[in-house]
């Protein structure tokens, strides 16, 4: 395994070294936080010093932080309910709540008023969507961590978020509120959490968060997410050389500085995956949490691709610690498989 190359860190990015730390020092901590005695106000000051470096990174000063286990239950917390409307293009953890469709340009935009659900970066194409104000709720999941966020001054509602994704630990989340914003808890049987979600915090979690928020604000101050989206270019301008009739999705649209969704017609996107992944690469055929069920994506279809090209697609996220020398490695290897592919179907 220690050849291979990971490129899928919009499935999950490497744990940050920062994060593994403050875990490793959570640990040790003994008490509940919501006990009063000096082991549990230990516990608790962990809890809230994550709380504090999340709105710092966020730009939530003046917004509540509500911890989850992910940003699947964070979105069932915000979404249960309210017939909100949104895109095909969401999240399943959003789409399955929605009530009402909203249209999808070609290029993956969105256009909604303010009673809607809409993803700020999507996770199979990398699209960044400009917000309307006043938005209900918002996946800030991808987009947390890769590029400027400012909260406060986003005009949405409520947002979600995952440790996981920026280099955090698994099984962490939040959702982020407006200040003074009424919910109803999903999750009873106690005060947690501002009362909004029942629960003993996973404090060696939130510490995991807290930390890997911190660290990924200040690789964004730093400018390694334009370093990235370099890399991300020049894949791109190399797949497409070897492949002429591949497609990049939305490839003229603001993006994520990390994501390419190159499509080439005809060719199975799982068949791809595990060509790449015999090869030593690790990419994915869309959101990993659609993972392993063979069909088209319905992202790609909601931006007006059919059937047969939405099955062809792969997705290649990269991160910071990714090289130059390893996305064109992935390229060799992509484009030996490619002239197999088309060997077979000429």
């Amino acid at each position: 395994m220690t050849n291979r190359v990971y490129l899928d860190w919009n499935a999950s990015a490497p744990l940050r070294p920062e994060a593994r730390a403050a875990m490793i020092a959570a640990i040790d901590v003994l008490g509940n936080p919501s006990s009063v005695h000096a082991e549990g106000r230990a516990s608790r000051a962990i809890v809230e010093r994550a709380r504090g470096q999340i709105k710092e990174a966020f730009g939530a000063a003046s917004a509540d932080i509500v911890f989850t286990s992910g940003a699947t239950e964070a979105a069932a917390l915000a979404l249960a309910g309210r017939g909100l409307a949104c895109s095909d293009t969401e999240h399943d953890c959003v789409h399955v709540w929605c009530e009402r469709r909203l249209e999808t340009g070609a290029d993956g935009a969105i256009v909604a008023n303010g009673d809607s659900a809409i993803q700020f970066a999507n996770s199979e194409t990398g699209v960044l969507q400009d917000l309307p104000d006043g938005l209900a709720v918002s996946d800030f999941v991808q987009a947390f961590g890769k590029v400027a966020v400012g909260f406060d001054w986003s005009g949405v509602q409520m947002g979600l978020l995952s440790a996981h994704k920026l280099g955090g630990p698994k099984g962490a989340g939040a959702l982020v509120l407006k200040s003074g914003i009424d919910l109803q808890a999903r999750t009873r049987g106690g005060g947690h959490e501002m009362g909004r979600r029942a629960g003993t915090e996973n404090v060696v979690g939130i510490a995991g968060f807290g930390a890997a928020a911190e660290a990924a604000q200040r690789d964004i101050a730093n400018g390694r997410w334009e370093e990235v989206a370099e890399i991300r270019d020049a894949l791109e301008i190399r797949l497409q050389d070897m492949a002429p009739e591949a497609i990049i999705a939305a490839q003229g649209a603001k993006r994520l500085p990390n994501t390419t969704n190159i499509i080439v017609p005809g060719w199975r996107g799982e068949t791809q995956v595990m060509q790449m992944d015999l090869a030593g690469f690790a990419v994915s055929a869309g959101s990993a949490c659609s993972s392993g069920k063979v069909k088209s994506s319905r992202v790609l279809q909601a931006m007006g691709f059919d059937e047969h090209a939405a099955a062809s697609a792969i997705r290649v996220s990269i991160g910071p610690d990714t090289t130059h020398d390893q996305v064109m490695a992935f390229a060799d290897a992509w484009g030996a498989q490619y002239k197999r592919f088309k060997a077979r179907v000429a």
